[in-house]
């Protein structure tokens, strides 16, 4: 096998009848971009994804926030049910993380967490590298930190 065909190969994920590689890079906002999530909600917001998120042949690549939205890389399988994973996992963060931080619900419009739309965007073009050191300084300012 050349060596072309061996580094596309090791890119691919497969299961038992086809090879693939679907990366998406979906971004969250909080209903009317309120700042609310930190450092401890993000991650209680990371571990809900990473619960659900096999249920739907979908795992976590990468993951950043700001105060106002998540931003997250992730792989797929063909027959993965993106938008109702998308859906049902926004419902669940929604529901537990007002459970597991009330206080933030005051700070909410008319206590909804996630704001309707979302955007996902297929990440096949750019190298998954690049993908990951984007998202990881997401909400970052100049200097380094988080804005």
């Amino acid at each position: 096998m050349s060596r072309e065909k061996s580094y596309i190969m090791t890119q691919l994920d497969g299961n038992n009848h086809s090879v693939f590689s679907l990366s998406y890079d979906l971004i969250l906002a909080v209903k009317y971009r309120r700042d609310v999530i930190t450092e401890i909600i993000s991650e209680y917001l990371k571990h809900i994804f990473c619960y659900i998120a096999p249920r739907y042949k979908i795992t976590l690549s990468e993951w950043n926030h700001g105060k106002d939205h998540i931003h997250i890389l992730f792989k797929a399988e063909p027959d993965s049910g993106i938008s109702k994973f998308i859906n049902a996992y926004k419902a669940a963060s929604s529901r537990k993380v007002k459970d597991q931080f009330p206080e933030i619900i005051d700070r909410l419009w008319y206590g909804q967490f996630w704001s309707r739309s979302y955007c996902l965007i297929t990440a096949g073009g750019a190298p998954p590298e690049i993908l990951n050191e984007y998202i990881r300084t997401q909400g970052e300012d100049y200097d380094g930190r988080k804005g």
